[in-house]
């Protein structure tokens, strides 16, 4: 069963989340630092990260930042605020969900098994990874290359472009590549949609500074074009 480790330095709350996960059969570590959470995570991987965006030592989107620069690690936000502002930064630094406080601990519960039911491995594919135009998405490695070259992409860019590339020239909505995310598109987020795939035509851009590959349709949303 998975590991959930809390960070957040309100032992009330600690507690209720304790005692709603424990209850769905995860294990749980609770830290009241981030520092001392990113020092865990490095010896001891967790499956998930519940993280509170105000805590003593550092914000939680600085953890999260720093988190990111060696683990992808699903990760989950626990807020007192509840600007849009906060849960889009919170998701283009590279989280998963967000929950505003007050909440109810089995809905935070619930959001867990959800995330981690999204995250599941697949059914590895044959021996020789499919090729399409460019593109090489080798699923049993979870990488993609292009033009030959591997491209160093985070978890949210590489399922989205892995979208993008099952069914080239299709056009696909923002929500539709969200959900593929692995993040919920109930709360509106779409927006992360967009800087996700800023980075992608960075990254294509660094192999063929000409690449055009990620089409945009006004108001409907992105297909691929296999170049």
């Amino acid at each position: 069963m998975a590991h959930i480790l809390i960070v957040e330095d309100e032992a009330a709350i600690a507690d209720t989340l304790i005692y709603a996960l424990q209850g769905e059969g995860f294990t749980t570590r609770w830290l009241t630092l981030a520092g001392e959470a990113l020092a865990l995570q490095a010896r001891e991987p967790a499956d998930l990260w519940i993280l509170d965006v105000g805590l003593p030592d550092m914000s939680g989107f600085e953890a999260c930042k720093q988190l990111r620069r060696s683990s992808e690690v699903p990760v989950l936000f626990l807020t007192a605020r509840d600007s849009e502002i906060d849960r889009v930064v919170g998701l283009e630094i590279g989280a998963d969900d967000y929950v505003s406080k007050p909440f109810s601990p089995r809905e935070v519960a619930a959001r867990v098994k959800a995330i981690l039911k999204r995250l599941q491995p697949r059914v590895p594919p044959a021996a020789e990874p499919p090729a399409a135009g460019p593109f090489r998405f080798d699923e049993l490695r979870q990488q993609i290359h292009y033009h030959g070259q591997l491209l160093p992409l985070t978890r949210h860019e590489l399922k989205l472009l892995a979208v993008l590339l099952s069914q080239p020239e299709r056009v696909f909505s923002r929500e539709q590549l969200l959900d593929a995310t692995g993040v919920s598109a109930e709360a509106g987020y779409e927006r992360t949609v967009d800087s996700h795939i800023r980075s992608l035509r960075a990254k294509l851009r660094e192999v063929r500074a000409d690449s055009e590959a990620i089409q945009t349709h006004r108001g409907l949303g992105y297909s691929l074009r296999l170049l």
